[in-house]
């Protein structure tokens, strides 16, 4: 054996899904470097989105700085991909930091590892420009 396969080092992958967005997380070790959709962490010019890909990083503290994240989405709007890609961070960074990792998400906020499956009501035929459960009004006199 050579030494490349006497030391295999640990590389995870993961998804994660909100409505009809999708993530794929790969961690590998490295330099602590994060791109989500090929752009470095701190240029995402949308806050509410580099907020949420910081938040498991902030649970999980230093211990991710070993590690390089990619993060890639498709599908969905910019909040849905958000949401995505923070349970598919939160799941990839349980993989290889062990169930202590996983037991702080799950105390911190059980939507990093539980797929959400609300979706919203099709509209129904009679009305269906006013919604799915919307009738017209009635008059008492």
């Amino acid at each position: 054996m050579t030494g490349k396969d006497e030391k295999k080092e640990k590389v995870a992958f993961s998804t994660g899904k909100r409505k009809t967005a999708v993530a794929r997380a790969r961690i590998s070790p490295g330099a602590g470097i994060i791109t989500f959709n090929a752009v470095p962490l701190a240029k995402i010019s949308h806050d509410t989105t580099r907020m949420l890909l910081e938040e498991p990083l902030m649970i999980v503290g230093d211990a991710w700085k070993k590690f390089n994240i990619r993060i890639k989405t498709s599908g969905g709007g910019v909040l849905g991909q958000a949401q995505a890609a923070r349970q598919a961070l939160a799941k990839a960074l349980a993989d290889v930091l062990g169930d202590d990792a996983r037991k702080k998400f799950m105390s911190y906020d059980r939507k990093m590892f539980v797929y959400d499956p609300r979706r919203t009501e099709p509209h129904k035929p009679p009305r269906s420009s006013q919604g799915p459960r919307r009738y017209k009004q009635r008059s008492k006199r």
